[in-house]
């Protein structure tokens, strides 16, 4: 199992030194200067030359690269160019807003998704199919940050249940932080419950074709067992990758739900930064994000063997 784990590593290794080296060069390539952000209108040039050599910016452009690197390495992820704050400290606090919103969306939507598409397959072309395919199509077809301002206006503004702006931690007031969360939340979740009802009700139809599904059935099983302890194991192998990518998209793409919602999240920090031109920041953010995608869908790939009874980590 070990050897699985070092060898998964370092397959994400190549991965994460190309997204960091994409990171870097593209940020170079946006227009402005990072010393003059800094030091304002009024530099002198005498500053600018002396900030770009504390920098590094002086020198040649794959220099400042595996220099930067080697601050990545270290744990320095630079410091912020409008707060002068370090920068992983703030990327880590505000991936543990964005995390959790994810993570339990993703859960709340595996948990209703993956046993509705199943059961839509297993009862293929009846009303039931039907009725969770146009749910899952329409869902699926409304984008995140229109369903989150249709929810805005139902639940906060024309039922008044529900804030509509702000943002409270749990830490800080258990109920109001539920409050504020109960919105995103929502709205990840119904997008991607149609993604993973289609999936799940795809590889179940896949599954209960096969010939030791009908041996089950000829051994006179109930339909129940044969569903949930023959098929769905097998079935949920597919379902369970699609999980680990819509994880990791999230995690990367929540700046939409978080804009909408005004969560002070990684997503809305990666936005104000972009806009700010911080670039520490923004690599930082990006690299992190990308570095959380190699960490999930390693997570993924080391539980194939408790939901797929045909792999192992041999």
């Amino acid at each position: 199992m070990m050897r699985f784990i070092l060898s998964r590593i370092a397959m994400g290794l190549p991965t994460l030194f190309l997204a960091a080296a994409a990171v870097f060069f593209l940020m170079r390539l946006i227009p402005g200067d990072p010393a003059a952000l800094m030091l304002g209108d009024m530099a002198t040039p005498a500053a600018l030359a002396s900030l770009r050599s504390e920098l590094g910016l002086d020198k040649p452009i794959f220099v400042q690269f595996f220099l930067w690197l080697q601050q990545i390495a270290t744990g320095d992820f630079g410091t912020s160019i409008t707060n002068g704050q370090p920068v992983l400290p703030q990327i880590l606090d505000r991936f543990a807003i964005s995390g959790m919103i994810v993570v339990v969306s993703v859960t709340l939507a595996a948990l209703i998704a993956v046993p509705a598409g199943m059961i839509a397959a297993w009862y293929q072309d009846s009303a039931l199919d039907f009725s969770l395919i146009a749910v899952a199509t329409l869902l699926l077809s409304i984008p995140t940050f229109w369903l989150g301002l249709l929810l805005l206006l139902f639940f906060g503004l024309k039922l008044g249940w529900l804030p509509v702006i702000g943002f409270v931690m749990l830490n800080d007031d258990f109920k109001a932080g539920l409050l504020y969360l109960a919105l995103p939340v929502m709205t990840l979740v119904m997008h991607e419950i149609g993604v993973l009802i289609r999936m799940a009700r795809s590889s179940m139809l896949e599954v209960q074709r096969l010939d030791y599904i009908m041996h089950a059935r000829a051994k006179g099983l109930s339909e129940p067992v044969v569903l949930w302890r023959h098929a769905f194991r097998n079935a949920f192998a597919p379902t369970w990758t699609l999980i680990g990518l819509i994880l990791g998209n999230l995690l990367g793409g929540i700046a939409v739900v978080e804009t909408v919602f005004t969560i002070p999240g990684l997503g809305r920090l990666l936005v104000d930064s972009i806009f700010a031109r911080d670039y520490p920041v923004v690599q930082g953010c990006l690299l992190f994000i990308a570095a959380t995608y190699v960490v999930v869908n390693l997570i993924v790939d080391l539980c194939y063997p408790i939901f797929d009874p045909r792999v192992t980590l041999d």
